[in-house]
């Protein structure tokens, strides 16, 4: 791979990505928008509060697993093969450690602030919820980044060119729809 990529090449890379993303974000605000996400909203108290920090979290951690990525295949530290190797599970790791903590202090810094208000939240089913999401969007997010950034990488194209917008559609539309997920499959518990 090349050392520097000219402003063309960076944006021949990046526009389809982007192009993806602008359609999946639509996407995105469709579930959002959706009957049925209004009623889960609706049914948990502070979910419409958790739901900015939860999808701009998941931008943080996989962007910086991202990052960890193609920082590493630039180094020749990590190869762009599909096998479990010292760095690659550690960076694996730590992204799912991160990913979880963060949600379950966001459901908990959610009932906190909910309980500030006078309103009454459930801290069980907050964070029930987002365990829910939290594993299903890092079990999702963490293997669609790796595959996105092994075969480009493999094909010609620089992984910092690419991550970002698929980190971000990745974690808006899953994220969304994991939220939804998540409600549901607590409601069936609780």
């Amino acid at each position: 791979m090349v050392g520097h990529d000219t402003a063309r090449d960076v944006y021949r890379q990046a526009l389809p990505v982007i192009l993806v993303s602008l359609v999946a974000g639509l996407f995105a605000g469709t579930i959002l928008g959706s009957e049925t996400m209004r009623a889960g909203i609706s049914e948990v108290p502070g979910l419409l509060l958790l739901l900015p920090a939860f999808l701009a979290t998941r931008g943080g951690v996989y962007g910086s697993l991202g990052a960890r990525l193609s920082t590493g295949l630039h180094q020749g530290v990590i190869e762009p093969r599909f096998r479990l190797d010292r760095r690659l599970t550690n960076a694996i790791v730590a992204s799912f450690i991160n990913g979880m903590s963060v949600s379950v202090f966001i459901a908990v810094v959610t009932y906190l602030w909910l309980t500030f208000l006078g309103t009454e939240g459930d801290l069980l089913q907050l964070v029930g919820i987002m365990v829910v999401a939290g594993m299903l969007s890092a079990g999702l997010m963490i293997s669609v980044l790796i595959v996105v950034i092994f075969t480009g990488y493999r094909r010609g194209l620089d992984p910092d060119n690419v991550i970002g917008p698929v980190v971000t559609t990745l974690g808006d539309v899953f994220g969304v729809f994991f939220l939804l997920v998540g409600i549901y499959a607590v409601g069936a518990v609780l």
